[in-house]
């Protein structure tokens, strides 16, 4: 199941959106972390640098054939070796990673789906104690130029409740990733 308004503009037009390395700094996203997985890994904008930092293996999961046919090209031309690309639907089918297996997992622009709960179980579930699952999203406004309808898109507020219920304990407040995004980091604790 796609996310819903999950369209790709072009891609170099989508990228001058991030400042990746920024947003890894201000997320808590460094080279203490082993295993990491992106939901939703989409050009590799985040996957590429992300797989850089790590010291283990990066999980880039997305459900679009395309997404994926153009991350595979990219892990070639940079001879990358500790990414695992996974074309699957997480939100119909879970991630097929094993309970309490990274330490970090990515949310990037991705809660405006239809049971963002459902992901941030699933976020848990993979999670070991003490790892961090890393949101961020549009600001919830309409100076922003790209994001979903307003209808859909979630205020920090609202990820903070659902980071909650699925189990997170909040490790930071908001985050500005100013111009047009917010970061909230929630922790594993059992």
């Amino acid at each position: 199941m796609k996310i819903r308004e999950s369209g790709m503009p072009e891609e170099t037009y989508w990228e001058t959106f991030f400042d990746p390395q920024f947003i890894f700094s201000r997320l808590q996203f460094d080279n203490t972390i082993e295993d990491a997985v992106e939901f939703g890994s989409g050009y590799g904008t985040f996957t590429i640098p992300a797989a850089k930092i790590i010291k283990g293996k990066l999980f880039a999961l997305d459900i679009d054939e395309e997404m994926i046919r153009l991350l595979n090209e990219k892990i070639l031309d940079k001879n990358l070796s500790n990414i695992i690309v996974s074309q699957i639907d997480f939100v119909k089918e879970k991630t097929e990673l094993d309970d309490n297996s990274v330490d970090y997992v990515m949310l990037f622009n991705i809660l405006h789906a239809e049971e963002p709960a459902a992901l941030l179980r699933e976020a848990f579930r993979i999670l070991k104690d003490g790892g961090k699952a890393g949101i961020i999203h549009w600001n919830y406004s309409e100076e922003t130029p790209r994001g979903p309808s307003l209808e859909i898109r979630p205020k920090p507020e609202q990820c903070i409740e659902w980071l909650q219920t699925a189990g997170f304990k909040i490790a930071s407040g908001v985050i500005q990733l100013q111009p047009y995004h917010y970061g909230i980091i929630g922790v594993k604790k059992t």
